[in-house]
């Protein structure tokens, strides 16, 4: 039980990528998985969460089977370019051999027959959960001996025992980083992250956020991509 209580706490850090073709259906499971986790972002077609997903941090994919144009399976393979990892649950009316074959290729984490129980659901959500945190995808290990806890937001120094201290923009700014370690981060985006005022957002302002991260975390840690924005180097 306790178990649970832990998966279930990490989960209401978590983002989850939902897609539904039917309205009704991906808007009831919208609302209940939005009182489960941290946020949740659906989509009617798989070309248009392919698209979310390749600039943006998705922890768990929920997706349909039977979807206009790209359907569920072609979705999951081309997910799979791209991120080996993520947990990934099937929605389907029916289930046929050639989609469990094609499951287990691409490692899907669960099956689920629609009309969705809640309870099933859920305990999906928390398999998921525990293969995130079993294969340490919240543990990331940087240079400098440092590893950074992405659901608890804390770095740790691994030679001294002891943790960073990061103020409320270098956290944001870290975390956006992290978040995105498989792609650069466009200097706009970076901004409209840390600044809610426009006026804010100089570019003197975000030079000096980068130096005073860099000197906690190493200044190879952070590459600049010329004129396009920047991306943290892991191992």
């Amino acid at each position: 039980m306790e178990t649970n209580h832990h998966y279930k706490d990490a989960l209401t850090n978590l983002t989850i990528l939902y897609v539904e073709d039917e309205e009704i259906i991906k808007e009831n499971i919208t609302k209940v998985l939005k009182l489960l986790c941290k946020k949740c972002i659906s989509f009617s077609n798989a070309h248009d969460a392919l698209e979310y997903f390749k600039k943006n941090s998705i922890d768990i994919i929920i997706t349909d089977i039977n979807l206009p144009n790209m359907d569920g399976i072609d979705f999951v393979r081309q997910l799979r370019d791209i991120d080996e990892k993520v947990p990934i649950i099937f929605l389907t009316a029916y289930l046929e051999t050639d989609y469990l074959l094609e499951g287990i290729r691409n490692r899907i984490i669960d099956y689920l027959n629609k009309p969705v129980d809640f309870e099933v659901l859920l305990n999906s959500l928390l398999k998921a959960t525990k293969d995130i945190l079993d294969n340490g995808r919240y543990k990331i290990k940087l240079k400098n001996s440092l590893e950074y806890d992405v659901l608890n937001k804390k770095l740790l120094d691994l030679t001294k025992g002891e943790y960073i201290k990061l103020t409320s923009n270098e956290s944001k700014l870290f975390d956006l980083l992290i978040k995105n370690r498989h792609r650069v981060v466009k200097i706009d985006e970076i901004k409209d992250t840390i600044w809610q005022d426009s006026y804010e957002a100089t570019e003197s302002a975000l030079k000096n956020l980068l130096n005073k991260l860099r000197n906690k975390i190493g200044k190879e840690s952070i590459l600049n991509i010329s004129k396009v924005g920047y991306k943290i180097e892991v191992l």
